[in-house]
């Protein structure tokens, strides 16, 4: 349903997306989904992206709007992030999930910058420690147009192409998810594929 949802909104709403993949999930099989954070509908993208049965982990605020918030709840571990004890539950229920199979999306940038001129923002470590933790590869993606079509400036925006790309996985078997350094060399990586994938995006809309 949230999949069906998400892709009514982002046709309903006059955009449409183009996505290149470098790699393909599996089906069946666990990922670590991240993303350059933009907009509200990077989560709608990602529904409509990804196959594989998978939860978000997000902030508890967003759960309140109207219509979006009932499919949010549904698809979402839910974080007060003023809230220490509510962080490290977030971790131990999405340690539930992978065990059963699912993948998680955490957005590493915890949450859109105030500053819209920011690129990228710094990485967060919960996302690269939970995939090493389990082992499961990390699925880089960027999206360059997100912000353009639909910021969270009020009435900015307009209709038209989302482009996403899916890239090369990350894997993490045998890094060790108690080691500052690996877990930073590993957010790095993926931090320095998504903002070389905006600049080649930014190349290419003025070429």
């Amino acid at each position: 349903m949230a999949r069906i949802w998400a892709k009514v909104i982002l046709f309903g709403m006059g955009f449409y997306y183009k996505v290149e993949r470098e790699e393909d999930l599996v089906p069946g099989k666990s990922y670590m989904l991240v993303s350059n954070h933009t907009s509200m509908t990077d989560i709608m993208m990602m529904l409509a992206l990804v196959r594989n049965p998978f939860v978000f982990v997000g902030k508890k605020e967003l759960s309140k709007i109207p219509l979006f918030g009932f499919f949010y709840k549904r698809t979402c571990i839910l974080v007060d992030r003023n809230s220490s004890k509510s962080r490290m539950e977030v971790f131990e229920r999405a340690q539930k999930r992978l065990n059963q199979g699912m993948s998680i999306c955490i957005f590493p940038e915890g949450g859109v910058p105030d500053n819209e001129n920011i690129l990228l923002d710094e990485f967060k470590d919960g996302a690269f420690r939970l995939a090493l933790e389990h082992q499961i590869p990390i699925v880089p993606m960027t999206f360059p147009d997100n912000k353009k079509r639909f910021s969270y400036t009020f009435l900015s925006g307009s209709p038209g192409l989302m482009r996403a790309k899916i890239h090369n996985f990350i894997e993490t078997t045998g890094k060790n998810a108690t080691d500052k350094k690996e877990i930073k060399e590993v957010r790095e990586e993926v931090k320095g594929i998504i903002y070389k994938q905006l600049l080649e995006f930014k190349k290419r809309k003025s070429a």
